[in-house]
């Protein structure tokens, strides 16, 4: 198989630990490198048959399936496969790139790629994204339909959540927006009570959806067809995919807790001007988002990987 250059196409390995949040980051990531560079890309289930300790101090590889290829480039997303990826790193013509801030020396790697709100210091090998690398795609057009999408999370570590703040701020824009449409999903984390209440606000103008039974690509469909959207700020990954797509996002309003990470990152991102606060609600209604820039992380992960890795650049 060659590239779109005609060079043999690179092989990349996927190393993933089925955790909902990682594994999007990987198809993401995976899904523009095979455009960009015509990769082969492999998804491998890390925690199928996990090294032993030793094998990842001592960077000694474990027997892989060779109908995989001969890798490039090796990507992990996860705790759970970074035993498996320290004993990789050292195959020859092999590099090594860790997504998020990892609990081992970053010199193991070749690379890491982590959102910046995580504060790591500035290195040749290290790419700090706004946000978290998603799989969803810009949109070509946002709709003109007055459609709204409400994504609503639930308690963490990173703010003070408040039943009763997320039910008043969305019966406001109900209020405020009579002609809209509204399609409004909880999470895994939403309190049951919440989803009690958001269930009795279905209506002819508003659609409540179990989250437990929205398929892989729902969200990417809800959001081509919704001209407005509006998330929780501590889903950090449903504020930064609904900012990827372009539809203009806007955050409720919850108290951040203080040094939090995902509070800062939330927070880089209305500066920026990708997302919104409550307070701002008229101009995200009205498609008016100051920001100009087009976030679309997995491209620019993807572009860098290629031009330091699988174009013969240097680290």
């Amino acid at each position: 198989m060659r590239s779109h250059t005609g060079s043999p196409a690179p092989v990349v390995w996927l190393l993933t630990d089925n955790k909902p949040g990682h594994h999007n980051q990987l198809k993401g990531l995976g899904n523009r490198l095979r455009v960009l560079a015509g990769a082969s890309v492999s998804e491998i289930d890390a925690t199928e048959a996990p090294p032993p300790l030793w094998r990842a101090l001592l960077g000694v590889a474990p027997a892989m399936d060779k109908a995989l290829g001969r890798p490039n480039l090796i990507i992990a997303a996860g705790s759970g496969t970074h035993r498996l990826l320290l004993s990789l790193r050292r195959l020859r013509k092999v590099k090594t790139v860790v997504l998020m801030k990892p609990g081992f020396p970053l010199s193991w790697v070749d690379a890491a790629i982590i959102p910046e709100h995580d504060k790591v210091p500035p290195a040749r090998h290290v790419l700090a994204t706004e946000g978290v690398i998603n799989a969803i795609t810009p949109l070509a057009r946002i709709t003109d339909k007055p459609e709204g999408l409400v994504l609503v999370g639930g308690p963490s570590p990173h703010f003070d959540w408040d039943d009763d703040v997320i039910l008043g701020q969305l019966s406001q824009l109900m209020g405020r927006y009579p002609e809209w449409r509204w399609t409004i999903s909880g999470s895994r984390r939403t309190p049951e009570n919440l989803l009690m209440q958001l269930n009795d606000l279905a209506g002819p103008k508003v659609t409540v959806v179990d989250s437990k039974r929205t398929h892989a690509s729902w969200l990417p469909h809800q959001l081509a067809a919704s001209r407005a959207v509006w998330v929780t700020p501590d889903s950090a990954s449903m504020a930064c995919e609904a900012a990827t797509s372009g539809v203009p996002t806007g955050l409720f309003e919850l108290a951040p807790k203080n040094n939090s990470r995902v509070a800062r990152g939330m927070a880089s991102l209305v500066e920026k001007g990708y997302v919104a606060h409550w307070s701002d609600h008229a101009s995200v209604m009205a498609g008016k988002l100051r920001g100009s820039q087009e976030l679309w992380e997995a491209d620019g992960a993807a572009r860098w990987l290629i031009e330091h890795f699988l174009r013969g650049g240097k680290r």
